[in-house]
């Protein structure tokens, strides 16, 4: 009787540049594509409304490349500046920098790398371009430092994540005119509101860690903030809209955007955590409707 021999397979760990991917892909969210959407959808309404429609397809190219780049930079100068914060805090008390699975002197290059790669796809517009994307590395570099010494850093991320708007005027239409900074101001006023339900989810933790927020700074207020935020987000929308001169798509899309709002509060009413993010992680409908009714007033013929 002869017997077959059977062994237990031996675990190979994954080659060491697999590991060092796996976990930058992680310090850049790859696998989380929220924050790429948030950014993108502002710089989508600027790209269209300053071509009046779908706008030459290079500059289209590099402003996607370029938010995803530039996201991705963000995020890991973010984790940078708060390493020392993000180890005290539940939800990311695990990331790559946070654990010690990247070092900051490779988030740094990781950083480098990406915005050189975002600098370098600017270099083919025009130079008006060129030296608003230095305002817009400043902007991105400098955001994560603010919650150290102000309960404003989520108006600050507004100004970061819409710095897309001036300057996709200016590569299409080689200036910066009235209706981009109304534009601009308009996301400033969402991105605050929809960060804040972010610093909700947090607001515990950032205060036993000595972190600020308008979470923080809002208080038992926090729903009632949110809801002059968003009105004001809206009120500014609508003035673009009649600045712009949109059609009926446009008016349609606000006040599905409007709905949409309204059901952020309902979710988050009871100011649950899980509850918090989900309204957080909702704007994206908000801001997918904003761009669907100004594309459809330049592509139908009403």
């Amino acid at each position: 009787m002869s017997y077959e021999r059977y062994e237990s397979p031996v675990h190979v760990p994954p080659p060491w540049w697999r590991e060092r991917l796996s976990q930058y892909w992680r310090l850049i969210r790859g696998d989380r594509p929220i924050g790429v959407l948030l950014l993108l959808w502002p710089t989508w309404w600027a790209l269209w409304l300053a071509a009046g429609g779908v706008p030459p397809l290079w500059t289209l190219f590099v402003f996607t490349a370029g938010v995803w780049l530039t996201r991705s930079a963000g995020c890991v100068i973010n984790d940078y500046a708060d390493r020392w914060l993000d180890p005290q805090v539940e939800r990311t008390q695990d990331r790559p920098l946070a654990t010690g699975a990247v070092s900051g002197r490779e988030a740094l290059v990781v950083f480098a790398v990406l915005m050189l790669a975002a600098f370098a796809l600017v270099l083919t517009l025009n130079r008006l371009t060129v030296w608003l994307s230095f305002a817009g590395l400043f902007l991105a570099s400098t955001y994560p430092y603010l919650k150290r010494h102000t309960y404003l850093p989520q108006v600050y991320l507004g100004m970061a994540f819409g710095w897309g708007i001036p300057m996709a005027f200016a590569a299409v239409q080689g200036t910066v005119p009235a209706l981009a900074w109304l534009l601009y101001c308009a996301n400033i006023l969402w991105a605050t509101a929809y960060d804040t339900w972010y610093a909700m989810v947090d607001r515990e933790d950032d205060l036993r860690a000595g972190s600020k927020s308008t979470a923080i700074l809002f208080g038992d207020l926090d729903l009632v903030a949110q809801g002059i935020l968003y009105a004001l987000a809206l009120l500014t929308l609508a003035l673009v809209g009649r600045q712009a001169q949109l059609g009926m798509p446009y008016w349609i899309a606000l006040g599905a955007a409007a709905v949409l709002v309204a059901w952020q509060f309902w979710i988050a009413r009871g100011r649950d955590r899980d509850a918090c993010f989900r309204a957080f992680l909702h704007n994206n409908w908000i801001g997918a409707a904003v761009f669907a009714g100004i594309a459809l007033h330049y592509a139908l013929p009403l």
